[in-house]
């Protein structure tokens, strides 16, 4: 900027968001970002890459829509594992949905303050405060899209994350990132969906990518619990969510985050 708050004459002016697009959804998982067997610690290393990539790939125009989701990781998982609270056990005590959802919104703010420092529009929006589960732990999420939708047509980056979710007959159970990704992914019409965790994809039993994976059943005996606590069941969890989607879906690791972004194919393509 200049001195008098005007952008320099030979700035480049930053791509506008054509609201007919359909975004592309970018789960950052909480096992990338954070050190998962350390309560409470961020990977910072790690979050910079990845915002850097997410900050350029939209400067560079390669992205025109984009709602990011990340997990919980050692803040989140952490504190839900220490109530009992999981994606199907709920609990009624204010004190423990408070220490889960505190510890995400933290998560959270250290997610939006890298992505702005980088210039990019983050907003956060806060799964516990829209979504229900109004059956039950085993019903469908409630989760209304019209706020998201709304700040993506008007050039912002919705960011969510896993969180705290009222469900009937139990309290507040857990909604993960994943079960987010294909809610977000399935009701605005994302034309990709991108999984990037610390793993290079989804692994065989011989720890090698599997390059598609159009069926679970062809990998179901391959796939294993996360090794550091999680209560949103891990890898096998991920594939079955991302199966259901309409929209192609990549699991891939941090180098598979920057050519994910430029429209390439990355780790493992689920669709």
């Amino acid at each position: 900027m200049t001195d008098d708050g005007a952008a320099p004459e030979d700035a480049p002016d930053a791509p506008e968001p054509d609201a007919a697009t359909p975004p592309v959804v970018l789960k950052l998982g909480g096992s990338l970002i954070t050190e998962k067997d350390r309560p409470e610690t961020l990977d910072g290393a790690a979050l910079d890459a990845a915002c850097d990539a997410v900050a350029s790939a939209l400067a560079a125009g390669a992205v025109e829509r984009l709602v990011v989701v990340h997990g919980g990781g050692s803040f989140g998982h952490h504190h839900a594992s220490k109530h009992g609270v999981s994606t199907t056990a709920g609990t009624s005590e204010a004190d423990a949905v408070m220490d889960i959802h505190g510890a995400m919104t933290e998560l959270n703010r250290a997610v939006l303050d890298r992505l702005r420092d980088r210039g990019v529009p983050a907003i956060p929006v806060h799964p516990l405060s829209l979504s229900a589960r109004p059956a039950g732990p085993d019903g469908d999420l409630d989760l209304p899209l019209s706020s998201t939708a709304t700040l993506l047509g008007e050039g912002f980056v919705p960011v969510l994350h896993g969180d705290g979710v009222a469900t009937a007959g139990a309290g507040v159970t857990v909604v993960s990132g994943d079960e987010l990704v294909v809610e977000l992914a399935t009701g605005l019409g994302a034309r990709r969906v991108g999984v990037c965790s610390t793993v290079p994809g989804v692994l065989d039993g011989d720890g090698e990518v599997i390059p598609a994976i159009d069926e679970f059943g062809a990998v179901a005996d391959l796939l294993g619990a996360s090794d550091a606590t999680d209560v949103s069941g891990g890898m096998a969890a991920k594939v079955r969510e991302l199966l259901a989607l309409d929209a192609p879906a990549h699991v891939f690791g941090a180098a598979g985050l920057e050519p994910f972004l430029r429209g390439e194919d990355a780790g493992t393509r689920i669709d």
